[in-house]
């Protein structure tokens, strides 16, 4: 009978093979994220237990996609990446969202199509650049940039801008660990700002009104400046120790919006003060440096690049949270990793340490 059974499963599947270190930068985090997101929803137990159900479901799939060996996934990207175009595509038609067409509703679960693209595209790359000489050639680039734009301007379309971008930093870091040479990099930078004044004239009104906002947010204070101003307000009156934990007076009164999602921060500099944050930040950078470390214990290119581009993308999302917060960047609407309140957010990114645990525990097999 065990026999039997035996046949019917993987021969790869087993004991989950975890990284501890990994694993305990993530649980510190969520739990640090828990308390802090009490405070920010006036104590409301019931916000809190659904993001603990949300990062459960996150962590579950960490776990089976630990269990997934690297070749598996590497098998496995294409189709991933096509079911992400065609769900993005399906947002054309069927696609909701409040102005805009980015969530798809099966009636039991409703996600966001654009977060399967964080993983996908940067998966994709480091497909098609596995079994090719690296760094890669020029035609080579042209083939790694169409899988790059081709969500990317799906996404835009939305719209949704900020994901659009974070896509393309994820697809794009793959590349920058292929061995892209620094003229290519600094030649594509500059390419971008030249492109810069003709994407202002595609861009939606709201969208030019996000950086006029952020280049002066006292030009309205009470309509459109009044997030920013808000946030730095609290940033700024939490000092060095912070005001303690459920006595902030901007998130408990309300002056702060969104400080249970895209303003969480600001929530916890108002509570921890500068040194509550320069812990947080500490575990981030943390995380990202076992992700890296991860990716240098890698056997072959698919998972060394993907690796790398995960752990990299990943402080990408805490840098841009936390430049929007205290006004270094416009309000793109990018949640703060494992603390903000959401669901499609936390699985997709614990989906991803999911992918760095199976590098990990796979390490010392060649296929």
């Amino acid at each position: 009978m065990a026999t039997r059974v035996s046949r019917l499963v993987p021969h790869w599947v087993g004991l989950p093979r975890l990284d501890p270190l990994l694993l305990l930068g993530l649980l510190v985090v969520m739990g640090g994220g828990l308390l802090v997101l009490y405070s920010a929803s006036n104590s409301d137990m019931g916000t809190v237990y659904r993001q603990a159900i949300r990062l459960g479901i996150g962590m579950a799939a960490l776990l089976v996609l630990s269990q997934v060996p690297p070749y598996i996934l590497r098998i496995w990207t294409p189709w991933l990446y096509g079911l992400g175009v065609v769900l993005l595509f399906a947002t054309w038609f069927v696609g909701e969202g409040q102005g805009a067409d980015r969530w798809l509703d099966f009636g039991v679960v409703r996600f966001q199509p654009a977060e399967i693209m964080k993983l996908a595209v940067p998966m994709m790359v480091a497909w098609y650049l596995h079994p090719r000489v690296l760094p890669p050639g020029f035609r080579d680039l042209l083939l790694a940039f169409a899988i790059l734009l081709i969500p990317a301007i799906l996404i835009v379309r939305q719209p949704d801008l900020g994901t659009a971008l974070l896509v393309l930093v994820s697809g794009g870091f793959t590349l920058f660990l292929s061995g892209l040479s620094w003229r290519l990099i600094v030649g594509a930078v500059v390419a971008a700002a030249a492109a810069a004044p003709a994407m202002w004239m595609f861009m939606h009104e709201y969208q030019r009104q996000r950086v006029r906002t952020f280049l002066d947010p006292e030009s309205d204070p009470l309509g459109t400046g009044w997030n920013i101003i808000q946030s730095k307000i609290a940033v700024g009156s939490g000092g060095l120790f912070g005001k303690g934990w459920l006595n902030g007076t901007q998130s408990r009164l309300e002056f702060i919006p969104e400080r249970h999602t895209d303003f969480i921060l600001a929530v916890l500099s108002e509570e921890f003060g500068l040194l509550g944050v320069i812990v947080l930040l500490a575990m981030y950078v943390f995380i990202t440096a076992r992700g890296l470390a991860i990716a240098g214990m890698a056997r072959d290119t698919y998972s060394r690049l993907l690796a790398g581009s995960l752990a990299l993308t990943f402080f990408v999302y805490v840098v841009v949270n936390a430049s929007m917060v205290a006004g270094l960047l416009p309000v793109v609407g990018v949640p703060l990793p494992l603390i903000s309140y959401g669901g499609t957010s936390a699985v997709t990114l614990l989906a991803g340490f999911g992918i760095l645990m199976s590098i990990y525990g796979h390490r010392n097999f060649i296929r």
